[in-house]
């Protein structure tokens, strides 16, 4: 068995459809942590916070990473899942971290032309242009230092996966 691959990054670099992808051409199980903690409340982001505020639901997300940790398992996290310090050791710890890295304005038009039925509830109550901004000055750095592999998450995520398969064979190969 090998080690679970974390994909972590903002709102929008397509964590979940890349991690699909390369969940099948790894022979991989495949978990979202936010899937899995809206199947396990059965509740949206958006009630949980509205009822448990933003502390309430990101302890809640931790308890999902935990969770869903398995060998041979790509899981897609939830773009906030860096602010807790504990969850970068966890992933760094327990398998490898991948960063998808795109730019604010890629995210937000993203973000913008395929609208989530349930999407979180805006961070910062601004449009998503400007959060997406203010949401990478604050976390990029805590991506790149959670991150084992930073990879241009800014293309097809045909792309994206191929790049990820090259990374992680170079990086087992060494």
């Amino acid at each position: 068995m090998s080690l679970p691959i974390y994909l972590i990054g903002a709102r929008g670099c397509g964590k979940t459809t890349v991690g699909m992808a390369l969940s099948q051409a790894l022979g991989y199980a495949f978990s979202d942590t936010d899937h899995f903690l809206q199947q396990s409340t059965q509740r949206t982001v958006a009630d949980i916070v509205a009822t448990e505020g933003w502390d309430g639901f990101r302890q809640r997300e931790t308890q999902s990473l935990m969770a869903v940790t398995a060998s041979s398992t790509v899981i897609a996290t939830g773009g906030g899942m860096v602010l807790a310090e504990g969850n970068c050791d966890f992933m760094r710890e327990h398998g490898t971290v991948i960063y998808l890295n795109a730019e604010a304005k890629v995210l937000a038009a993203r973000l913008e032309a395929y609208p989530e039925q349930e999407q979180r509830p805006t961070l910062t109550g601004r449009p998503i242009a400007d959060e997406m901004v203010e949401v990478l000055s604050q976390r990029d750095r805590l991506y790149h230092q959670a991150a084992h592999h930073v990879i241009n998450a800014m293309q097809t995520p045909e792309q994206v996966v191929r790049q990820l398969l090259q990374t992680l064979s170079l990086a087992r190969a060494s």
